[in-house]
């Protein structure tokens, strides 16, 4: 068994409660793992120095858990900065821009969505990020869906099925027969590939209705639910996510206190993508209302082409300290074991014993220099479990 100790950590954040605070914060602290697990965190002059078969100093530096992204859109053809572009000069935004991602990303080849799928991981690895879920939603034909989810599945076991993305051209005239194939053929070749399935529930994409319809079907098929929902205005969505017991509910823009009131009283998470209300100019959702109601929420980065053509966690939590009223603690909570609450994960976004021995190095002396320095690459390792 190869045991791996990182030492000299300046602070390390553990989110274990046998550690001080409720980030489980350990000062002058090292970290041992065995086969890419977590087996011990303490003080660096208490270490099992004698244990390890590889020893890293860091020099200082804060540690804390690899983020757990839990929403991406990472294969995809193409590129919408035009409509960035005219975006930030005025036109609003809809979700009509997806057709023009489905267009290029159905003439793309296999090696070319790699190609940009390999860089964008490499971008998520270099940030930080260590666990990450991927959709589809870019293809919405059978063979197309089928494709996106077994090249995403190269990368992550975190796969959604997202083929209720919107409703694709051919289909305009006809949104029930698009349904009706997302639940059929199209579940039928794409449930071997994916561990989520998900659905855009919102005006210009699907009902509430047609949502509550695909997303049963998935979970018929031993998939688990997801739903965008509240991103463009107040709707039924949220409800309906936590009348399925959804993992997570996505976005969460425009919520009623009848939303927060049910989110508090479930186990659904709301999930914050602050990359887009930065993209779009829509106002940010105050993570500080959902907390101080007892919401459960995450911060991810919803990486896309058209709306959040962003990688960075460290820049969501820069975002969502500065407009959603998080703390430096609770936006890194959000982007950790929040993303891993998210995925209905236990192994992942903290360092309690047992957990995956994925941290992320920083360049500075603690983790609030995250949200003091945004825009700074602060990441100077990320360390990800092999095992």
């Amino acid at each position: 068994m190869t045991a791996t100790l990182v030492t000299g950590i300046g602070e390390l954040v553990t989110f274990d409660p046998a550690h001080p605070g409720p980030l489980g914060i350990v000062n002058d602290a090292a970290v041992l793992s065995v086969e890419g697990r977590v087996v011990w965190t303490g003080a660096a002059s208490a270490a099992p120095r004698s244990d390890a078969d590889e020893v890293i100093e860091v020099a200082g530096a804060a540690v804390i858990p690899g983020f757990v992204d839990s929403h991406t859109h990472l294969v995809f053809g193409g590129d919408r900065a035009g409509e960035f572009e005219a975006r930030m000069a005025g036109r609003p935004y809809t979700a009509g821009g997806i057709r023009s991602t489905v267009a290029a990303t159905r003439t793309a080849t296999d090696q070319e969505l790699r190609r940009r799928l390999a860089r964008l991981v490499g971008e998520l690895h270099s940030q930080g990020t260590t666990t990450f879920e991927v959709k589809s939603g870019y293809g919405l034909s059978v063979a197309d869906e089928e494709r996106l989810l077994r090249l995403a599945r190269e990368v992550t076991d975190e796969t959604t099925f997202l083929g209720a993305h919107v409703v694709p051209a051919e289909y305009a005239d006809d949104p029930e027969a698009y349904v009706e194939l997302v639940t059929g053929a199209m579940l039928d070749a794409c449930a071997p590939h994916a561990r989520w399935i998900d659905a855009f529930c919102e005006s210009g994409a699907f009902t509430v209705e047609q949502s509550r319809r695909i997303l049963t079907a998935g979970a018929a098929r031993g998939l688990g639910v997801r739903l965008h929902a509240a991103q463009l205005g107040p709707g039924d969505g949220v409800a309906l996510a936590v009348e399925l017991d959804a993992a997570s509910v996505d976005h969460c823009t425009y919520l009623s206190d009848d939303d927060v009131d049910l989110l508090a009283a479930s186990r659904t998470v709301a999930t914050l993508l602050p990359g887009v209300e930065f993209s779009t100019r829509h106002p940010y959702p105050s993570g500080r209302r959902l907390l101080d109601a007892g919401a459960a929420i995450a911060l991810a980065s919803d990486c896309n082409p058209g709306s959040s053509f962003t990688s960075s966690m460290p820049f969501c939590i820069a975002l969502a300290v500065r407009d959603m009223g998080l703390t430096p603690g609770e936006a890194l909570r959000a982007a950790t074991l929040g993303g891993a609450a998210a995925l209905r994960r236990d192994d992942v976004g903290h360092l309690r014993p047992g957990a995956r021995a994925d941290l992320a190095v920083l360049a500075a002396p603690s983790h609030i220099h995250l949200a003091y320095r945004p825009g700074v690459p602060l990441v100077a390792r990320t360390l990800r479990a092999s095992a």
